[in-house]
């Protein structure tokens, strides 16, 4: 990482996130970028760290784009949130959790084979958003998702010579310590109450034996729920916001030093 893009660690402001707000309004823009009609892209339009967020199966929510927006302005990162599920629908919020059998079959539908919250349809999408990030002048990419999007990170960190340097997988839907025997890049895995506490000994396990495990983060929020740190977080819940503010902190300083 240049100087013009290093993160001062003696300086406290560079190290934290500011408070979150309930009635956010997001500060990027949306435009064509690698491939996709829409993407929200927030920070600076050029640096020499980029991230890519995979939102979780809502989609565009103001929770998830400040939590990007508070990650962008502290890491001084150009950030990168495509619309995976163009020209499908994300998952309507009121229909989660799903609670009729139809509800549950068309969610796993949406999850399952061309469904367009299917993770491996979008690796290499996510994967040629790093390239082009790289082409553009990044020297480092990291990707961040919520949901889904943590599986989708996890399987693009796994692929041969990826361009990823870093992924993390935020409250991560349909976790399996398979994903992560050929993850090459470190990785940032926190979980809520929600996922198989089994599945997540096990992931950290085989991670901890990479020859990048000293890069390696993880925290289990054991108090919070499947997509707390997204579109489901209600900032207005004083516990909600603190853990969501823990969140975007954890993942700042795993940044930090995942892609130093």
């Amino acid at each position: 990482m240049s100087s013009s893009t290093q993160v001062n660690n003696d300086n406290a402001a560079c190290c934290s996130i500011p408070p979150v707000q309930s009635d956010y309004k997001p500060v990027g823009t949306y435009k064509p970028y690698a491939g996709f009609q829409k993407v929200y892209m927030t920070g600076p339009e050029k640096s020499d760290l980029a991230l890519v967020a995979v939102y979780d199966i809502f989609g565009f929510y103001p929770q998830t784009q400040q939590g990007a927006d508070l990650l962008a302005q502290q890491l001084n990162a150009t950030l990168v949130m495509p619309d995976f599920f163009e020209p499908d629908a994300p998952w309507p919020n009121d229909r989660f959790p799903p609670q009729s059998d139809d509800e549950k079959a068309s969610l796993q539908a949406f999850f399952g084979p061309g469904g367009a919250a299917h993770p491996p349809k979008s690796v290499d999408r996510l994967l040629d958003v790093a390239r082009q990030l790289k082409a553009d002048g990044a020297k480092k990419v990291g990707a961040f998702g919520f949901c889904w999007g943590g599986k989708v990170n996890i399987l693009a960190g796994s692929v041969v010579d990826t361009p990823l340097d870093a992924v993390a997988a935020v409250h991560p839907a349909m976790l399996s310590a398979e994903d992560v025997e050929t993850l090459s890049v470190p990785l940032g895995l926190y979980p809520s109450k929600d996922e198989s506490t089994e599945e997540y000994t096990k992931m950290l396990e085989i991670v901890s034996k990479k020859p990048f495990a000293a890069k390696n983060d993880h925290k289990h929020y054991t108090t919070m729920f499947h997509g707390f740190a997204a579109a489901r977080a209600d900032l207005d819940n004083a516990e909600n916001k603190k853990q969501f503010e823990d969140l975007y902190n954890t993942l700042l300083k795993y940044f930090q030093k995942s892609l130093a």
